[in-house]
């Protein structure tokens, strides 16, 4: 199979910005919440790379449940693999199935421009497999009073 490669893991928890003051509160590097995002740091935060080409973001249950087709109030870890392009998310995505891995969302054209699909392995660890982001493909997001 073509090369997937680790490229962000989202931690989905309950309380986001309690999480966040408590991770700068102990000296840890939290992104500020980009312009014209300041109301959405009850369901979304930045952590800043420590690699090149690696992220993190801790997200609120409703809007990882929007992005990822997570079940309802999910809380954990979402290992994220960067495919080489839209076609691989795809192939990625039925040979996790044949792998036995559970389907949670099939692949999609998602708002921020990447193709990207979830599925539940062994352990149980959940992975999104994701393309690179195409601006030609983004679309209008969720809406801040879906998850209010």
């Amino acid at each position: 199979m073509a090369g997937l490669r680790f490229d962000q893991v989202n931690i989905v928890i309950a309380d986001v910005v309690g999480a966040a003051h408590f991770l700068r509160a102990l000296g840890a590097e939290v992104d500020p919440v980009a312009d014209g995002w300041a109301d959405w740091e009850p369901h979304h935060v930045g952590l800043p790379a420590v690699a090149e080409g690696f992220t993190a973001d801790i997200d609120s249950p409703a809007f990882a449940s929007y992005w990822g087709g997570l079940p309802e109030g999910f809380a954990g870890v979402v290992v994220n693999l960067r495919a080489e392009d839209r076609s691989a998310v795809d192939t990625a995505f039925e040979r996790a199935l044949e792998l036995g891995a559970e389907g949670l969302r099939a692949p999609y054209d998602a708002f921020w421009g990447s193709r990207y699909a979830v599925v539940r392995g062994p352990g149980p660890i959940i992975v999104g497999l994701m393309s690179p982001a195409d601006p030609a493909a983004r679309s209008a997001g969720p809406e801040l009073s879906e998850f209010t």
